[in-house]
């Protein structure tokens, strides 16, 4: 419910700017992902350090589906509210004896893992270049992070460590402009000692019709936090593809 609540506070937020001054647009994207590194211990004081990616298989292929509303006022001016859902499941024997939090997961144990990593933000960026060919853009974003991490064997029943939360990014974007089309980096990201937070897009955007453009690229989702109760950093590759729908 809460996060329902988030997602509708961001869209709504978007909907009730008034149109007649502005442009928005919806973005719809998906793909498949490619984990290459999960490292997780909780607690982080005395839990064991164990990687999803390499200790347990992922079951099936992850496909996300990421979808945001863009509200573009006096030209220059953006406002983004993102919905992007990340959920991966594993299941095998534990390589080792894995202690996560009060629970400890026996070696050669079957375990079903879940790794959750839902993301709500909402984005202001200003072009500060406009040029025939270049856009250059920089910005704030606001973003909720929604991460859970779950262990469940036969043992121990059901363990789950929730981790909800703000974090403020940074926003870049830079375009290169080819006829009715662009090459195009665009990403979120800032790092501090409790650690770090990237989503960067490399890709190309191609007109199929008046009001429809095809996205494709390459997605980079890395970052973690390291507190005193959670060690965890994940790095997700992500094949991307999608359409912009100018409204």
């Amino acid at each position: 419910m809460k996060k329902l609540l988030t997602l509708s506070t961001l869209l709504l937020s978007l909907f009730l700017l008034p149109r007649a001054y502005g442009q928005f647009s919806i973005d719809v994207e998906s793909g498949v992902a490619f984990q290459e590194s999960n490292e997780i211990r909780i607690f982080n004081n005395r839990g064991t350090l164990f990687d999803f990616k390499k200790d347990i298989d992922i079951q099936g292929p992850v496909i996300p589906v990421r979808v945001r509303i863009s509200y573009t006022f006096n030209e220059k001016n953006h406002l983004f509210a993102l919905w992007a859902p990340l959920q991966v499941k594993y299941q095998g024997a534990a390589p080792r004896t894995i202690q996560f939090q009060d629970a400890q997961f026996a070696q050669g144990s079957n375990i079903n893992g879940l790794y959750r990593f839902n993301s709500y933000r909402l984005t202001y960026r200003r072009d500060v270049v406009q040029t025939d060919n270049w856009t250059l853009g920089v910005g704030l974003t606001g973003k909720i992070r929604d991460a859970s991490v779950q262990l469940e064997d036969d043992a121990n029943g059901v363990e789950r460590n929730d981790n909800v939360g703000p974090v403020p990014l940074l926003h870049l974007y830079a375009a290169y402009h080819i006829g009715g089309g662009a090459i195009y980096f665009e990403g979120d990201g800032l790092a501090s000692k409790q650690g770090r937070a990237f989503d960067l897009f490399l890709g190309t955007r191609i007109p199929l019709a008046e009001r429809l453009d095809l996205k494709a690229g390459y997605r980079v989702l890395e970052g973690g936090t390291d507190s005193d109760e959670v060690y965890n950093f994940s790095w997700i590759n992500y094949a991307s593809v999608g359409l912009i729908l100018d409204l």
